[in-house]
């Protein structure tokens, strides 16, 4: 089984982007499972999310406390939160933030750390700082979990009556990440 946590802060499609994994992977014939950790906390505070993998059914329901992929969409998190707590010298690192991979301050190998400056492509590419759908790119890129063709075919699915504009934007997006 692969279990990824994603980071991030309200307001960012944190779960959004959990859920758009275990969709692309559910459509790959794959069990998935999707769910987010928050109580009350408002746009901003720091959250969680999950996603499993594997080829037979997922039966834990836990939250994922060492994963082999882990997803960091706000970098200023570093400071405040431990995200790396679990991982281990295997889980692959996929991170927002416009630094070099030397110069982010993780106890873990560089070798599978993948930097992108996921703002500046969602800028680019949607007009919004919502950088979950531009870091899916990175994480297809790096991880071969899903295809590009299946988290397309996701963000359709999951973003059908948002419009095609909207689509396609965010499809551009995670295509400029993934050519990174």
């Amino acid at each position: 089984m692969i279990q990824i946590r994603i980071h991030g802060r309200g307001g960012q499609g944190v779960v959004t982007a959990a859920e758009l994994i275990a969709i692309a992977a559910f459509n790959e014939g794959k069990e998935t499972q999707a769910f987010p950790s928050f109580g009350v906390e408002r746009t901003g505070a720091p959250i969680e999310a999950f996603t499993r993998i594997d080829n037979k059914p997922i039966r834990t329901r836990e939250h994922v406390y060492e994963p082999d992929v882990l997803i960091i969409q706000d970098s200023t998190l570093l400071s405040t939160v431990d995200v790396a707590k679990g991982c281990d010298d295997k889980t692959i690192v996929i991170i927002n933030t416009s630094k070099p991979k030397n110069e982010i301050n993780l106890k873990l190998p560089k070798k599978n750390i993948f930097a992108l400056d996921a703002t500046k492509i969602a800028l680019e590419e949607i007009g919004r700082n919502i950088v979950n759908t531009v870091i899916l790119g990175a994480f297809a890129k790096a991880t071969n979990l899903t295809s590009l063709k299946s988290l397309e075919k996701a963000i359709t699915e999951k973003f059908k009556e948002k419009g095609e504009k909207i689509i396609t934007k965010n499809i551009n997006a995670i295509k400029k990440a993934y050519n990174l």
